[in-house]
């Protein structure tokens, strides 16, 4: 499998409110990213549908490992394999528990996949391709998303 990441634009934005703990403001960035991967050698007899996930990974002063989830696929059996997709957005909020992305220097995209076998085990795969970004050092305030 050929995988491709590139062209991965972030922006942030500061004092958002995260409801899903104490009534603190964190940071929330938005991605936007291309992917383009040809997964024709995963379908064998045996894969019923593959899983897609884009997942960043980033070290904070506050956590030595944060990993988030951004955005996810399922490819089923007679799907075209070949991906080809631009200018997506993030899926899923990617939200820091405090202010650990702004300025951040090393946050790792990866294109990772489930198999789903007709039998037999699951597998977790992480894809030969990733790709590290920074995120920018200043906040924005008006931009839509």
């Amino acid at each position: 499998e050929k995988i491709i990441l590139c062209c991965v634009l972030f922006s942030l934005r500061k004092n958002v409110e995260d409801f899903t703990g104490p009534r603190e403001r964190s940071d929330l960035g938005f991605v936007t990213f291309d992917i383009t991967a040809d997964l024709q050698s995963i379908f064998d007899w045996n894969v019923k549908q593959l899983f897609l996930y884009l997942s960043a990974e980033y070290s904070t002063k506050n956590n030595a490992l944060n990993q988030v989830v951004l955005w996810d696929k399922i490819m089923l059996r007679g799907d075209n394999p070949r991906l080809s997709l631009k200018d997506m957005k993030s899926k899923y909020f990617f939200f820091d528990d405090g202010n650990g992305l702004k300025g951040n220097r090393n946050i790792t995209l990866t294109l990772s996949w489930n198999v789903v076998p007709n039998a037999g085990i699951l597998p977790l795969v992480t894809g030969s391709g990733h790709v590290s970004v920074p995120f920018p050092d200043t906040y924005e305030t008006t931009k839509s998303y």
